[in-house]
């Protein structure tokens, strides 16, 4: 009956105290199966196609307009794949389209499901921060990063990385404007946007990782194709909106 409250209803605005991602490549075979109708991937040289793993420190999250003491204040992992969608009036749209999301709080699991598409489950995370290293574990899902943050760019990118520099690099180091669910039961597509301030990605190292939910897609010739921190970002989504296509 109230299905409707899932395709994000109302805007939400929220401060990014910290945004990490790595951002995985494969051969865009292994990842278009991964995909609903409508979605194609958003690819490079026609050869890699991308996944990535953004973890995020998140601070008064509420719908938009309301007071920060309504909010709430959570840890969220989300996976989401690069993709474009050609809209009804053919315009190509960039953006996300989410596999799962993980989040250390029950509350943020509860409202997330009931407002959006997105998966969520609950797991224990920590994210600790010792000068320029980043740890984040979490036990119970077997989840472990490892980063170091360096002064400029002089950190490489990861071995075999299929990105000539971190100028291209952070073309695919998200958000992106937009984020697409698909509803295909209903010919739906759902599209939210999103806006962002002050987004200055800063590359950093990994030191080593263990991501289980990557490993459990079993997808072949996958590599970490980068990773970046961003920290202080102002952040707002609109309502949803949706486009019908015909059955």
């Amino acid at each position: 009956m109230f299905s409707f409250l899932k395709d994000h209803p109302f805007a939400v605005e929220a401060f990014f105290d910290r945004s990490t991602v790595l951002t995985f490549a494969a051969p865009k075979e292994e990842l278009k199966a991964l995909l609903p109708e409508l979605l194609e991937l958003d690819t490079l040289d026609e050869k890699w196609a991308f996944i990535a793993v953004a973890l995020v420190q998140t601070r008064d999250l509420r719908p938009k307009g309301f007071p920060k003491i309504m909010g709430n204040d959570f840890f969220l992992i989300g996976y989401r794949i690069f993709v474009r969608y050609t809209n009804r009036a053919g315009k190509r749209l960039r953006g996300l389209y989410i596999l799962k999301s993980q989040t250390d709080k029950k509350k943020m699991e509860i409202l997330g499901n009931t407002f959006t598409h997105y998966n969520y489950t609950t797991t224990d995370l920590q994210q600790i921060k010792k000068d320029r290293e980043i740890q984040i574990r979490s036990s119970q899902s077997g989840l472990k990063i490892d980063l170091q943050i360096e002064n400029d760019e002089s950190v490489g990118l990861p071995a075999g990385s299929p990105f000539s520099d971190w100028k291209e690099a952070r073309r695919y180091a998200g958000p992106l404007p937009f984020t697409f669910t698909y509803q295909a039961e209903k010919k739906e597509m759902l599209i939210i946007e999103g806006v962002r301030e002050n987004w200055k990605p800063q590359p950093v190292k990994v030191m080593d990782y263990h991501i289980p939910f990557i490993n459990s897609l079993e997808i072949n010739n996958i590599k970490l194709a980068n990773a970046f921190v961003i920290t202080g970002i102002p952040y707002w989504w609109k309502r949803g909106r949706k486009e019908q296509w015909s059955k």
